[in-house]
């Protein structure tokens, strides 16, 4: 081989090394950097299911008893909230133990919080619940926030024709002010409101309802809601 095409060969063999490299250099950097921008999936923070009185049937809701997670406090919310009812058997899956608004003669609802932790509803946390709807009701998922703050979202749910399962991520929810005294809505959308210490979490009913039959109620079911737990302030236990 002749010195100068010795010289080129040897000259492209080097650019083609340089490139590999370069390339492999530069997609295992963008791996790294994939790897630590991966946010942790929410754990489970609490799941509530009711639990029904030995009598069954439809009654108001007992508040001492009305919970399966003992954990939990409930509270009914609304000028109504006191006339939400349970109804419904576990082991009925066509009707569920659940609460349901139909008595409400103005909005209502319920909140949860657990006794010894907030939880924080960054990233990706998110809400599952199990409900059915009549007529134009729809489920609101509702958050107390630490400074006693009420907000509803805009992710409102229920079908009319079956009990379902919805499962939503809180990071695309957007929110506004409610009234806790009249349970509407107020002001503008919140910008940016501080989820990362969430003391009661709930849904709420924002239409007055109709009574038995259907015209317009919601039922809400299970509920579980994901998100990292922190030690509520005074408590000396952990969840």
């Amino acid at each position: 081989m002749r010195p100068r095409t010795l010289v080129v060969s040897t000259v492209l063999c080097l650019i083609v090394l340089i490139v590999a490299c370069s390339a492999f250099a530069q997609e295992r950097g963008q791996g790294q950097r994939g790897a630590a921008a991966r946010v942790t999936r929410a754990p489970l923070f609490f799941k509530e299911e009711w639990k029904q009185t030995p009598a069954g049937g439809e009654h108001p809701v007992e508040i001492p008893t009305a919970l399966s997670n003992s954990n939990l406090e409930l509270k009914l919310i609304g000028p109504t909230g006191k006339e939400i009812l349970m109804t419904g058997a576990a082991t009925d899956e066509n009707n569920p133990t659940h609460l349901w608004t139909g008595m409400c003669t103005t909005p209502c609802g319920f909140t949860l919080r657990e006794k010894n932790n907030v939880v924080d509803l960054t990233g990706l946390a998110r809400i599952k619940f199990v409900t059915k709807v009549s007529g134009y009701h729809k489920v609101w998922p509702a958050v107390k926030l630490a400074d006693g703050t009420l907000l509803v979202a805009d992710k409102p749910e229920g079908s009319t024709a079956d009990w379902l399962e919805s499962d939503l991520a809180v990071s695309e929810m957007r929110w506004r002010k409610l009234d806790p005294a009249r349970l509407v809505t107020t002001g503008d959308w919140v910008a940016n409101p501080n989820l990362s210490k969430v003391d009661e979490i709930g849904f709420v009913d924002l239409m007055p309802s109709s009574g038995h039959g259907q015209g317009g109620w919601v039922d809400v079911a299970r509920i579980e809601v994901y998100g990292k737990s922190a030690k509520r302030e005074g408590s000396s236990t952990n969840q």
